[in-house]
């Protein structure tokens, strides 16, 4: 059964992205063993991100145009939600859209064949999901530093019923993953 997962790395007081936007702060902490990237992505069917952080993959990763040129890091395809126009990336299965979560869903959903839908970020995308019931997991990796300021890791009020603790790993000395199930308000 498909679900759709909010997959992310959070500083410790909640922020995704520092003030400037930017992901930089954790670039500390690659090659820190205990990552279950692999094994999350091979279950990913189709991708969901707002437009700040695919701007912010073009910018820092895939760097279109300069020798440091890299390829889309998903086989997968993506949608992307933006009010504004994005350069496509050549080779790669990107779906600009526009407006509400709802109508694009189901789409999502059937390119993903049976597989996850992974929400990559932002926060407030994330959150658009819940807002319709179409969020059904978090799996947040807390990393030990404060921003102080940023994007939000989840603009939401989510307190009755609260999210339900599936688990809680630590990898060293250094992160924490705690993965959420979302329950509905019964009804």
């Amino acid at each position: 059964m498909t679900k759709t997962q909010y997959y992310t790395a959070t500083s410790l007081d909640g922020f995704i992205a520092d003030a400037a936007n930017s992901l930089g702060w954790l670039d500390q902490f690659e090659g820190v063993d205990g990552s279950d990237y692999e094994e999350f992505i091979e279950a990913v069917g189709a991708l969901a991100m707002g437009s700040t952080t695919y701007q912010w993959l073009l910018d820092h990763h895939i760097r279109p145009g300069t020798p440091e040129q890299q390829p889309w890091p998903y086989s997968q395809p993506a949608w992307v939600f933006s009010s504004r126009d994005l350069p496509a990336i050549d080779g790669a299965d990107i779906r600009f859209v526009r407006g509400d979560v709802r109508p694009v869903y189901g789409e999502m959903v059937q390119a993903a064949g049976g597989k996850n839908v992974w929400i990559v970020g932002g926060g407030d995308l994330a959150g658009q999901f819940y807002d319709h019931g179409l969020l059904d997991e978090l799996i947040i990796t807390i990393a030990p530093v404060t921003l102080g300021s940023g994007a939000s890791l989840l603009p939401r009020v989510i307190a009755s019923p609260p999210l339900l603790l599936l688990s809680a790993t630590t990898w060293g000395k250094t992160f924490v993953r705690l993965h959420y199930q979302v329950q509905r308000p019964p009804g």
